[in-house]
């Protein structure tokens, strides 16, 4: 494999790029790239949206398994498949082969108004690995935590929500109401009344209390003081919530948060919709997160893994809930038949190979192992996850944040040719496809600790 450091590859000069686009200027490192490469980045610096974020100049070109290539033929172990995406790995061939086969023939029939087999075998394998039994369709994560909102409100005939800070649901206006994450997200956007409370961020309690003295007295909030001071449960419809917050910073609560706030909800006959997005699709081993924490939620959020890289959302309920009738919502291309047909293949891909277990086993080396470069690289303050979802917080000496340092070294473990991406304020997470090995994950940690070392410097 390409150790990824750009031997025998003709780069940009220094020189040709002082005259450039301020977008080129802030992405930088245009010297370790290839002509081809620099090509693309140029006229998409051009014609593309600035609001899209790029930490360093990688154009990808083709990949598998657990590896992508540039356009110029360098090779990058990947730790972040497509966030959360490529579960099943790049190119895997029992997708494509489903893909193909289903292309060959049609591609889109709007199975809202129409019946067509694929969407319904998926639905079927949807049924089976989570135990709800009503299924509905969008094309994203956003619109499926839209489609949640509304069936909440729709059911319950109330208007309030409950969100957590820290928390990401998207960016559409009503999912944009629960994110939490960054005000810039946010900003000059309307939304729905939505009251936001502590997630359980141990290793940086906002209330300053300590685990398990503190009784996750972050998630008793709610009755001890949203629904006293700002919500009425009479008029709050639903709370909101990641089983492992993704964009925040890849942070696990306590084994009795979710359950908390399961029986938090019952207690006040509000809905408790869960955000696996990010988490599910066996990515922390099990099916859907929460089964890991022994709770089941009245809706789940589903997309990302979901559609094996083609756009697929879903939402899960059971028929009492998911009751509303014809035309109260729907979309063109929720159930899309390539769509559909991958996501099977790619379900029972992981199902057959037991993907899972393997990621619970492989996070738990990957764990293992970034706990051991702390003992030589402090700036690494936490280290957690479950399966392969997994945070590493960059820290200062007096273990605040560090913000600057985990950007330098996501940017130096692309010279070093691995993909990272941050999340949260300090945090490099890891959530490479479910089909790596141990021998890619170990090389790429072996990159990650260079990374580490020349960032740190």
């Amino acid at each position: 494999m390409n150790k990824g450091k750009g031997e025998g590859k003709e780069v940009h000069s220094k020189e040709s790029t002082e005259i450039m686009n301020p977008r080129m200027q802030e992405i930088g490192m245009l010297d370790t790239i290839g002509p081809r490469s620099l090509e693309v980045i140029e006229e998409d610096c051009e014609v593309m949206s600035a609001c899209e974020t790029r930490p360093y100049p990688l154009v990808v070109d083709r990949a598998k398994g657990s590896v992508v290539t540039d356009l110029d033929g360098r090779e990058y172990i990947d730790f972040v498949a497509g966030i959360a995406v490529l579960n099943a790995g790049h190119s895997n061939p029992a997708v494509k082969a489903a893909i193909s086969a289903q292309l060959e023939k049609m591609t889109h029939c709007c199975s809202a108004d129409f019946f067509a087999e694929p969407p319904l075998k998926l639905a079927r394998k949807l049924r089976e690995l989570s135990g709800y039994s009503k299924v509905f369709y969008c094309n994203s994560g956003t619109e499926a935590v839209e489609a949640a909102i509304k069936l909440a409100i729709w059911k319950t005939k109330k208007q309030n929500l409950i969100g957590f800070y820290n928390s990401f649901h998207g960016r559409t206006l009503g999912s944009l109401s629960l994110t939490s994450s960054k005000a810039r997200q946010k900003e000059h956007f309307p939304g729905i009344r939505t009251v936001h409370t502590h997630y359980a961020y141990c290793y940086r309690c906002p209330l300053n209390l300590e685990y398990p003295g503190c009784g996750v007295e972050c998630v008793k909030q709610i009755e001890n003081l949203i629904f006293r001071k700002e919500l009425n449960p009479e008029d709050t419809a639903a709370v909101f919530v990641e089983p492992i917050q993704g964009e925040g910073g890849y942070i696990v609560p306590p084994p009795e948060f979710h359950k908390e706030l399961r029986k938090i909800c019952n207690d006040n006959d509000v809905l408790l919709a869960a955000d696996e997005v990010q988490a599910g699709c066996f990515r922390t081993g099990l099916f859907l997160a929460m089964e890991n924490f022994g709770v089941k939620p009245d809706i789940s959020c589903l997309a990302k893994a979901l559609g094996a890289g083609l756009p697929m959302g879903a939402i899960l309920a059971d028929a009492s809930l998911m009751d509303w009738p014809p035309g109260v919502h729907s979309n063109t291309f929720g159930g899309n038949l390539l769509a559909s047909a991958g996501s099977l293949a790619a379900l029972e891909f992981m199902e057959k190979e037991n993907i899972g277990a393997h990621a619970q086993s492989l996070g738990s080396h990957i764990q293992q192992r970034l706990r051991e470069l702390q003992d030589s690289y402090p700036c690494i303050g936490d280290v957690r996850g479950l399966g392969l979802m997994i945070g590493a917080e960059i820290v200062k000496p007096d273990k605040s944040i560090d913000p600057a340092t985990r950007n330098r070294i996501v940017r130096e473990g692309y010279k070093q040719g691995i993909m990272l991406l941050g999340c949260g304020e300090s945090v490099i997470r890891f959530s490479p496809p479910l089909v790596m090995t141990e021998e890619e994950a170990d090389a790429g940690l072996e990159r990650f600790e260079e990374a580490v070392k020349r960032g740190v410097g």
